[in-house]
């Protein structure tokens, strides 16, 4: 008798935590995508079968011509947002009903992991964001812009150096060594070499700490999410303390120098330093005289001047900051470079259109470059623009509900969406990215898409590589800054070419959490002769 009962409860527990949620949205009302017990919709992921990516993308292509749909990320409810204008009224209009991200990092166990910008919530968030807004807009850019173009010009004259016509290079590990080097320059404040030193310390730190492919990390991704609670009872981290206290060490360092000496560096640090010393931050929504990084720019909401900015910032508060724009700077920025250079290998033409620029703005500033002509170049910024298009470096991003909100329906086949606190909605980048409606033949790169003629036809919340609202990414233009110097330089100098060992189509790896190209993005650098130098 007592082995059925245990077996009774068994059966009821596995179905109360297991298969009762995946009726979550049908209960609503709300088309949902038929989910797995336990794994919800991301068994394929799980498998190794599908990358994430290629997840949220199928998620969004699920519910055509909906304004939204429902998706499980194991058993927690998604609502995947469709429709542009459902969008905006959330991020933009309604915000405050939606102030943070998900929950992921414990600030008991992961304290510089959850006090970093992306993972604080409510007036913590508004706090930091203010204080950290001052930082990255078109004057900051513009005085930081020497770092980023120093390290640029150091990586491709490594393979000018080589004296070889066509060298074969991985473009992931390349690249990362190079936004390696300018976020250690700009976050944290100091110079390294990863090209010529490729065994550095900061490097190699660097490549541990973003590897999203090993089993440990697998597994601690997937716990935190599945079962968040136990992964704080056993005080489980994502990062070992050796990790987290590297990073804590160099801006201890850091500080202190610059404190006893009286050193001022145009970088994040500095920022924050003279916060910490009670200097106001004067952040404006518009410099006027000053170009901007791009289309793909995203501005600072009118939302912003009601925050206050923080009064008091230790040091953990800035290494916390520091290494969510090494994360940022390290892997999704190299991300993008990566696919950017495939695209121009694959379309020799857009290629050859661009080096055309190049060459013209070398040629007029006698061999220099300076922030404003590079800002200047409209055909790179289209290149670019479209890069960010088809390849955004995220591939979504998520809300909570922060109060009770209704989502009301508009056509026949819809009913009220009564969403609750800590309800998640999701929206899916790519899908917008990738929606035929919004760009015919989406899989098409094509720059002209971007044109002055062309780029005022695009929804304006149907482009969204750094996101939307006032929670979009602080440091989009300090990535299309880093993106830009590297493809003037590289591209000036070389011709980006297929080789033997180039997968094309590229496939998106299946291995990773993070977008890499299956078997490595390999590519050849062909020299090209230049008059000017």
């Amino acid at each position: 008798m007592i082995w059925l009962v245990l077996v009774t409860v068994l059966a009821f527990l596995l179905w109360y935590l297991c298969v009762k949620p995946m009726n979550h949205f049908a209960k609503m009302g709300v088309k949902q995508h038929q989910p797995w017990p336990i794994f919800g919709n991301q068994l394929k992921v799980i498998c190794r079968q599908q990358s994430f990516l290629e997840f949220i993308e199928e998620g969004y292509n699920h519910f055509p011509g909906s304004r939204y749909g429902g998706i499980y990320q194991f058993t927690t409810p998604m609502l995947f947002i469709r429709d542009p204008d459902l969008m905006r009224q959330i991020c933009i209009k309604d915000f405050d009903h939606f102030t943070d991200h998900r929950n992921f990092f414990n600030a008991e166990n992961d304290p510089l992991l959850a006090g970093n910008l992306i993972a604080l919530k409510g007036q913590k968030w508004k706090e930091m964001r203010a204080t950290l807004s001052g930082a990255f807009t078109s004057s900051k850019m513009k005085n930081m812009f020497h770092l980023m173009n120093e390290a640029a010009e150091n990586f491709v004259n490594h393979f000018i150096d080589k004296k070889e016509d066509l060298v074969e290079i991985e473009f992931k590990d390349a690249f990362t060594r190079y936004t390696n080097d300018v976020i250690a320059t700009t976050a944290f404040g100091i110079k390294v070499d990863s090209i010529a030193d490729p065994e550095n310390e900061f490097y190699l730190m660097g490549k541990k700490t973003t590897d999203s492919s090993g089993i440990i990390i697998t597994i601690k991704f997937f716990g935190a999410l599945l079962m968040p609670k136990l992964f704080k009872i056993l005080k489980i981290k994502f990062f070992s303390d050796d990790i987290l206290n590297f990073f804590r060490s160099i801006v201890n360092q850091s500080v202190k120098f610059r404190e006893e000496e009286g050193i001022v560096r145009p970088d994040m640090i500095n920022q924050l330093l003279e916060v910490r010393k009670g200097f106001k931050q004067h952040v404006k929504l518009q410099e006027e005289t000053i170009l901007d990084t791009g289309f793909a720019t995203v501005k600072e909401s009118a939302h912003l001047g009601k925050f206050r900015q923080l009064k008091n910032l230790t040091n953990d508060d800035i290494t916390a900051q520091a290494l969510l724009f090494f994360f940022a700077g390290f892997d999704a920025i190299s991300t993008a470079i990566c696919f950017g250079a495939y695209e121009l290998a694959v379309n020799k033409d857009v290629q050859d259109k661009l080096r055309k620029e190049i060459r013209e703005t070398h040629e007029s500033n006698n061999g220099n470059l300076t922030y404003d002509s590079l800002l200047k170049m409209k055909y790179m910024d289209m290149v670019v623009s479209e890069m960010l298009r088809k390849w955004p470096s995220t591939g979504g991003t998520d809300r909570t509900v922060t109060q009770p909100y209704t989502i009301e329906p508009l056509t026949p086949d819809e009913s009220p969406v009564h969403l609750k606190v800590g309800d998640v909605l999701f929206f899916p980048i790519i899908g917008y990215h990738r929606d035929s409606v919004y760009y015919p033949d989406p899989l098409k790169f094509d720059p002209e898409r971007f044109s002055d003629e062309n780029k005022g036809s695009i929804p304006p919340y149907a482009y969204m590589p750094f996101g939307v609202g006032p929670r979009n990414c602080i440091g989009s233009r300090f990535a299309l800054l880093e993106i830009k110097a590297m493809f003037y330089h590289l591209v000036l100098n070389f011709e980006i070419i297929p080789t033997k060992t180039s997968k094309i189509p590229l496939k998106l790896s299946t291995k990773s959490f993070n977008p890499l190209a299956e078997g490595g993005f390999w590519f050849g650098l062909k020299r090209v002769s230049n008059d000017v130098k």
